[in-house]
């Protein structure tokens, strides 16, 4: 059963009621749904369909290729010595199939990929001297690794150059999604306890289909965190070398930004890290980035060179704060932190990573989502108290909102200190920055800001965890 995702739904569905040959590229991070979307929207009924495999060499992936074709053509099929006779015995099954649509899927395309394989070659003539010419056929291809799909084949420069005809990016679910996929295999958890779940896991549908119905945030945590057995506390590597080749420096960069809830310049991670500059590097940071592990923002009117990195995954976060090296058997273990100083630092972070993933709902909520934005972040120096905004939205309208995010249990109170901040912070910024703009304080907390003489006039807008489910 598929839930959410109706943007990449609708889309298959303007595809296959076409009959122009189609090149569809479908790409995200592991665990992230691509196969059973595919697989669910086309029921299983494919020409042909294939997946690669990790690790392994080319006669190994010949071989596969070999049996799906053998599957699919009912007939006995000869051994294959090249990706070009591959694709030339996929071409003869495709054309001795009857369907008036033919519904070709190769699953994680880029481990096809093996070294001197000359696969990608036989795919761009597959493609170019017949695939491209034949009526009804759609090909969909998918990879984990999305720094391949899309250096490889979307921004090929070769002989696949404009050749893919639409690509399907798929994010993690927002808040909306996770709640519905939740409720259709029968956990009812308010949205309090499933905001939880999301500062650990995220929106990926495979950990989230781990969770069993009649079970607190905290019960599933500590099973699927901190139990021996436990998917997450078992993920991590697997996470990271399924994806990259040769992972230690991504997973020394992952490290590092986990350090820094802000994010980290690029000279700060090759200082902690300790790795070499140069381009190997760029392509590392480059690839945890295409595959949405990290984020690159700019500071507020500052240029390129002023970017910095932030580890946007929730769970890698939360395995470098909590999982890694923890002895915990899993009873009761996550309960026992709630009350930490550790797990107040976390939570905060978390949720100020769950408002900044999900800003079309909170233009959607403060009336703006029509109107053009810019979104960005901005410090202040030394002289301003080291003043700090996480999310500006810089309207086209005359506005800029400043927005705060502050995780609590209740209704969040703003005393005289904490207001005398939120007034030095603004002041700070509109110092810094020379705008012109009015600028309007958002306050986005999870069950709304407490109305105290402190909170009017200074609070324009208050968000809840409502609104960034979407209502």
């Amino acid at each position: 059963m598929l839930v959410g995702r109706k943007e990449e739904v609708s889309l298959l569905q303007k595809i296959t009621a076409s009959e122009v040959p189609e090149f569809i590229a479908v790409y995200g991070r592991r665990r992230i749904g691509k196969t059973f979307l595919i697989r669910q929207f086309f029921n299983n009924k494919f020409t042909f369909y294939m997946t690669g495999a990790a690790n392994v060499n080319m006669q190994q992936q010949l071989y596969n290729f070999q049996i799906a074709l053998k599957e699919y053509s009912g007939k006995p099929t000869p051994a294959l010595t090249s990706w070009f006779d591959a694709f030339l015995a996929l071409r003869t099954l495709i054309e001795s199939s009857k369907a008036k649509q033919k519904i070709v899927f190769i699953d994680e395309l880029p481990w096809l990929d093996t070294p001197r394989s000359n696969f990608v070659p036989a795919l761009e003539y597959f493609w170019n001297s017949f695939g491209a010419h034949h009526k009804g056929l759609k090909l969909i291809v998918s990879g984990s690794a999305a720094s391949w799909m899309l250096n490889k084949l979307i921004r090929n420069t070769g002989g696949l150059h404009n050749r893919v005809t639409r690509r399907i990016p798929l994010s993690p679910f927002t808040l909306q999604e996770t709640e519905q996929f939740l409720n259709a295999r029968g956990v009812m958890l308010d949205r309090y306890q499933m905001i939880q779940l999301y500062a650990v896991m995220g929106g990926v549908p495979y950990y989230l289909n781990e969770i069993e119905a009649g079970k607190s945030a905290a019960q599933i945590i500590d099973k699927l965190c901190f139990s021996p057995s436990g998917l997450l506390r078992l993920e991590y590597d697997q996470l990271y070398t399924s994806i990259f080749t040769k992972a230690d420096h991504h997973l020394a960069i992952i490290e590092a930004l986990s350090t820094k809830a802000k994010g980290l310049s690029r000279e700060e991670v090759l200082q902690i890290t300790g790795l070499p500059n140069g381009g190997k590097f760029t392509n590392t940071l480059a690839e945890l980035e295409a595959s949405g592990f990290i984020k690159r923002y700019t500071p507020f009117q500052k240029l390129y060179r002023g970017s910095l990195y932030q580890l946007t995954d929730p769970y890698s976060l939360f395995y470098h704060k909590f999982i890694k090296g923890s002895k915990a058997t899993g009873m009761n273990t996550w309960i026992n932190k709630l009350e930490s100083s550790s797990y107040r630092a976390w939570s905060g972070y978390a949720f100020e990573y769950i408002c900044l993933s999900h800003i079309p709902q909170i233009k959607k909520a403060l009336g703006i989502e029509g109107v053009y934005t810019e979104e960005s972040a901005w410090t202040g120096s030394t002289d301003e108290g080291g003043a700090q905004i996480d999310l500006l939205i810089d309207r086209k309208d005359g506005i800029i909102n400043v927005c705060e995010a502050k995780y609590a249990s209740g209704p969040f109170t703003i005393t005289k200190d904490y207001a005398e901040k939120l007034q030095h912070k603004i002041h700070a910024f509109k110092s810094d920055s020379k705008t012109r703009k009015s600028v309007f304080l958002v306050m986005i907390t999870t069950f709304g800001v407490k109305e105290n003489q402190y909170a009017l006039g200074l609070v324009q807008n208050s968000l809840t965890l409502e609104d960034l489910f979407g209502g």
